[in-house]
């Protein structure tokens, strides 16, 4: 995934997330954006945990709705990460070189 593409999905998550606010009446401030975050990340630990069968057990739930579930909660996640990127004004592409492309080769950084 490049910048721009990384760009244009944080700009439509941002304009669905400014829609769920305002039907909500949320207040997003500084700590709903990480709260938010570690809500969904909560919710992806329960959808895996059923998916693994180590959770709550739902008889109508099938391998196919577990794994469904699991990959929506992974959209989750993955889109309040990127609002709290973009909430914070973090590059993320530069953090990200920063972080964990030094241990590269120097040729692959």
């Amino acid at each position: 995934m490049n910048a721009e593409t990384l760009d244009r999905l944080t700009d439509k998550i941002s304009r669905v997330s400014d829609t769920y606010a305002e039907r909500c009446n949320i207040a997003r401030d500084d700590d709903w954006y990480l709260l938010k975050l570690n809500e969904e990340l909560g919710e992806l630990t329960a959808a895996y945990l059923r998916m693994t069968q180590r959770g709550r057990f739902d008889a109508a739930r099938t391998p196919e709705n577990a794994r469904a579930s699991m990959e929506a909660e992974v959209a989750d996640v993955f889109a309040q990460l990127l609002l709290f990127v973009q909430h914070n004004g973090i590059d993320i592409e530069d953090a990200v070189t920063r972080k964990w492309f030094k241990y590269l080769p120097q040729d692959e950084q």
